[in-house]
């Protein structure tokens, strides 16, 4: 039995024809993200922000805005209420008093103190909390109860943001030495293109952004990393064997070559992770939609981001070879096939 080929020998679709509506869309996209973090913040989990989660299951669909009132009437303020999972289980996070944002919560003049109120604070809230929805619910049963200091949110907030950043950094730094600096400028722009539009996805659903979100975060790097790489290194191996040929032609001659590794890979992840993202439990809805995202963006910036980049960056097909090298072909400035 022939293996299925999801694309075909020879494949020569003009990847960089459309590189400006590409660029376009992408800094569209860019803008927005950065804009809806600014305005509507991210919805800082536990993880972050410190204080306690409290996990309830009710006997019968119970209506969030009706505990929301109940909630706010035993003179409980900032408890973030919403369903997970089915209509019977609600969610209800109480944070640190003054501990909303992490960012001034770590970053203030005096960080301690912005933490504000100690766990006990919210302790005391979630217990209050309980007595009240027992009190009018006595068949709701309390699941997991998570909790966080004020110092320890502060210490995660600040390790995950360092891992963030010292990652990207020495993707670029690797690529920059494995290959040249143009490709270590391409792929980090690459990352950080990745990384700014799930944070926007974040900002623009609401979806809680705790430790879960940074790991995918730190797999979507991994992946956008692995697919670029596999890309420039075609790249790099058509600047030795086809010196003559035009850089445009060249780039899409790299992204048909690699096209179907590109399709294979992702593709079994997003069927993956949709089947997760559908079936899968309600803790790592978070992550898995995460990396569903990243993956599609970062398949779309392999092949729209990294490669138009280097034309940017004044790569040409001679930039790195020198004009005696040995199998370099002089003669041809297209292989066999390719028509550009």
């Amino acid at each position: 039995m022939r293996p299925i080929k999801l694309v075909p020998d020879n494949t020569n679709i003009p990847f960089l024809s459309f590189r400006w509506w590409a660029m376009g869309l992408s800094i569209l996209l860019l803008v927005a993200s950065l804009a809806l973090v600014a305005i509507n913040g991210l919805n800082w989990g536990v993880d972050f922000s410190g204080g306690q989660t409290v996990r309830i299951s009710f006997a019968k669909p119970t209506d969030v805005a009706e505990i929301r009132s109940r909630i706010s009437a035993m003179g409980v303020e900032d408890a973030a209420i919403q369903q997970f999972g089915s209509p019977n289980d609600i969610s209800i996070r109480v944070p640190l008093p003054n501990a909303k944002n992490p960012l001034s919560q770590c970053f203030g003049s005096n960080p301690l103190a912005q933490g504000g109120g100690s766990a006990d604070d919210s302790n005391k809230m979630a217990s209050k909390i309980r007595a009240g929805i027992l009190e009018q619910y006595p068949d709701a049963k309390f699941g997991s109860v998570e909790t966080v200091s004020g110092k320890v949110s502060c210490e995660l907030f600040s390790t995950g943001g360092i891992a963030l950043t010292l990652a990207m950094l020495g993707i670029a730094l690797f690529i920059w030495f494995r290959f040249e600096w143009q490709f270590g400028v391409g792929a980090l722009f690459t990352l950080f293109h990745d990384v700014v539009l799930t944070f926007g996805f974040f900002a623009l659903t609401q979806l809680e952004f705790n430790l879960n979100v940074v790991a995918a975060i730190l797999t979507i790097i991994g992946y956008s990393l692995n697919d670029t790489i596999v890309v420039y290194d075609r790249i790099r191996e058509n600047l030795r064997k086809w010196r003559k040929m035009e850089i445009s032609a060249l780039l899409d001659l790299s992204v048909n070559e690699t096209l179907s590794r590109t399709i294979v890979t992702s593709l079994s992840l997003i069927l993956t992770l949709a089947v997760l993202l559908v079936l899968g439990p309600e803790v790592i809805f978070g992550f898995t939609a995460s990396m569903l995202l990243g993956i599609v963006i970062g398949t779309f910036s392999s092949i729209y981001v990294s490669a138009p980049i280097l034309i940017w960056l004044k790569v040409r097909s001679d930039s790195f070879v020198p004009l005696a090298a040995a199998g370099v072909n002089e003669r041809n400035a297209k292989p066999e096939g390719f028509v550009k």
